[in-house]
């Protein structure tokens, strides 16, 4: 697999990007693509009946990554019961002869027995996509570890100099370039031995290929049965520090930063601030501040374009925070929610404060509602509105997990309201919350001069979780990133066997709570 330059074209056309179970009905465009793509190795492409075996003994192994309904790479693995073979074996002895028959739902290894992306998908991060769901598969299934061996298609230029040990130091301390070991390094894959005769015709490897591995750091030896749901989510929150940008660029660039290095850390969120994109108003400091926030409003739907290719390329659910939004002529505080498929929703802030009505003209929104993700239903209220407990406990009716609050405040005593009015949602709610803040000044923007904000993690008060209900927290007033795992399945075990039941114990004979409008 090699990784490229983007194709921008490509990636400007995404509406939807998604990872589906292999279909024989593939077959076509699959073949098309391997033979592209292994365009040196004899007979380079699946037969149908190997793939319709792979699908029949193993579907939650084979994969594809389908943009816009074509499929840009797919992925292939196996079970093993890997302690039948050594670390010399071949692609032949680990495939059964390519009859899989090597493989067993009681295996303790997946085995990766080919991935692939077509050419003009390549740079789009898809392979870093399949990588991620077999790591997940693997965590799924209580497997030990991954193990593949990968090629080494540059080698053929290096080896009457250097042997397949040198050249994978060389490619490890980059002083050489080969772009699948690149790839799988920059994974987190790591080198177990080199293995001989590996892949037969395989002639720009020399037949050698890396033996890699990645290991399951959650795996238990199974008592009873294999643990085969994963309940934990990793929430990426970007404390923003408000600076002065040149352009419009260079706002963007400092977002891929932070998303870049939270979905590093394999973070299935990212939540932004409130109005982190305020400093951009400076170039129109000279106006009025409600004309300088309505300039503003025009960069909105290019941030949520921007956003939404960046939740595909780094495979991450983004949060945008909140912008300025006109809409029939008014003006709203909205934010998106950049799902990792490439679909987007939109979110409103319901109470706009005193300040945002009186010097910005500013409306609130009437749409409330959950949203539905693939780490489960989360609630996103925008700063102000979580002093508002019924629009959680609205949520919570829906059926939230974790409600992300996006925020801005300027005082202390700002970030207290902000701070402990989502603590009290956590608890009274049953759910986690996380918050995020900017934080410095921006001098050359009117109303808009200076930030307070820690952020952090909020959970519940019982005995499954922190005893203070905070699960993680920012260091006050400084640019970073804080990552936090939380498990969603603690919260059904509360519901039921907590020290006290905030939802069920509603006394509903006495009062309600319900939404007007829909």
């Amino acid at each position: 697999m090699i990784e490229e330059t983007v194709d921008k074209e490509k990636v400007e056309k995404i509406d939807k990007i998604e990872i589906e179970y292999l279909k024989v009905k593939d077959f076509e465009s699959l073949k098309a693509i391997m033979i592209a793509v292994y365009p040196s190795i004899p007979d380079p492409y699946w037969k149908k009946a190997d793939l319709q075996k792979l699908v029949r003994i193993f579907p939650e192994g084979q994969v594809v990554v389908k943009v816009n309904g074509e499929i840009a790479g797919c992925a292939l693995s196996i079970i093993v019961d890997y302690d039948k073979f050594s670390d010399h074996h071949t692609y032949l002895q680990i495939t059964g002869n390519e009859s899989f028959s090597t493989h067993t739902p009681k295996g303790n290894v997946l085995y990766g027995i080919d991935i692939f992306i077509a050419h003009e998908f390549r740079g789009m991060r898809i392979g870093r996509r399949l990588y991620d769901y077999r790591k997940e598969l693997c965590e799924n299934m209580n497997l030990e570890r991954i193990i593949f061996g990968g090629r080494l298609p540059n080698y053929h230029k290096y080896a009457d100099k250097m042997t397949p040990k040198e050249y994978i130091e060389n490619v490890r301390t980059r002083e050489i370039n080969d772009p699948v070991l690149d790839f799988q390094l920059n994974n987190d894959f790591h080198v177990k031995r080199v293995i001989t005769n590996y892949l037969e015709g395989d002639k720009a490897s020399k037949e050698y290929a890396a033996l890699l591995e990645w290991d399951n750091i959650y795996y238990q030896k199974p008592q009873k049965k294999p643990i085969a749901t994963k309940t934990v989510v990793r929430l990426g929150l970007v404390q923003w520090q408000m600076r002065t940008y040149k352009n419009f660029d260079e706002l963007i660039e400092q977002a891929e930063y932070f998303i870049d290095t939270i979905s590093g850390y394999r973070s299935d969120f990212a939540l932004f601030p409130e109005f982190f994109n305020a400093p951009l108003m400076a170039a129109y400091n000279h106006l009025s501040e409600a004309d300088a926030i309505r300039e503003l409003a025009k960069y909105t739907e290019q941030i949520r374009d921007k956003f939404s290719e960046l939740s595909i390329s780094y495979n991450i659910n983004i949060i945008t925070g909140s912008m300025p939004y006109l809409e029939n002529g008014s003006l709203y505080n909205v934010g998106f929610l950049c799902k990792r498929d490439g679909s987007v929703e939109k979110f409103y802030k319901l109470h706009v404060t005193p300040d945002e009505a009186k010097v910005w003209g500013m409306n609130g929104g009437d749409v409330l509602k959950t949203f539905n993700t693939d780490c489960g239903k989360i609630g996103i209220l925008i700063c102000y509105d979580v002093e508002f407990p019924e629009l959680s406990r609205l949520l919570a009716d829906q059926g939230m997990d974790i409600l992300f609050v996006p925020f801005l405040t300027d005082t202390q005593n700002g970030y207290s309201r902000v701070r402990h009015c989502a603590q009290a949602r956590a608890v009274e709610n049953e759910c986690y919350v996380a918050i995020a803040g900017s934080v410095g000044n921006i001098p050359k923007v009117h109303n808009m001069d200076m930030q307070f904000a820690q952020s952090m993690v909020l959970t519940p008060c019982d005995f499954q979780f922190p005893t203070n209900g905070v699960k993680a927290e920012a260091t006050p007033n400084a640019e970073m990133i804080l990552v936090a795992d939380v498990d969603v399945d603690l919260l059904k075990e509360l519901n039921q066997f907590g020290s006290v039941h905030n939802l069920n114990d509603r006394r509903k004979d006495l009062f309600s709570l319900k939404l007007k409008k829909k």
